[in-house]
């Protein structure tokens, strides 16, 4: 049997653009859009298989109280869209919880995470940068 070589190359080019749901697994470090302050948020699959993120590296000493703080859950991997929705967001100091849903950009070197209230037009997408070890 001969093998197309365009056909192969087709299929090796789609599968470079396939995306595997734990591809949103890591360190990201991300600077806060009303504070500035700056952290590093570690998202990790939960044992129901969502997704989830907490705090893991503050840069301000005084908040040293939200290390290990899990800010953020549900999140479930659309293949679809290629997102993951669904999920619940808490925002330190404030009160309520708010909608959220993430994109990996840039060859998942950027999440875009959406915090929303109601809809996703009432809200703030801030980008969150992946980085390969906690800082000290």
């Amino acid at each position: 049997m001969k093998k197309n070589p365009i056909f192969i190359f087709l299929m090796l080019s789609f599968s470079c653009f396939a995306q595997s749901a734990d591809d949103i697994c890591g360190i990201y470090y991300v600077v806060d859009p009303f504070s500035k302050e700056s952290s590093q948020c570690e998202i990790y699959k939960n044992s129901d298989g969502t997704y989830e993120g907490k705090v893991v590296w503050i840069g301000n000493p005084k908040n040293q109280d939200q290390l290990g703080l899990v800010f953020m859950k549900g999140l479930k991997y659309n293949p679809k869209d290629n997102e993951y929705q669904g999920g619940k967001i808490k925002y330190p100091g404030k009160s309520g919880t708010y909608k959220t849903y993430v994109r990996l950009t840039n060859d998942g070197k950027t999440l875009k995470m959406r915090g929303y209230l109601g809809i996703s037009l009432f809200g703030m997408t801030v980008d969150w940068k992946r980085e390969d070890h906690i800082r000290k």
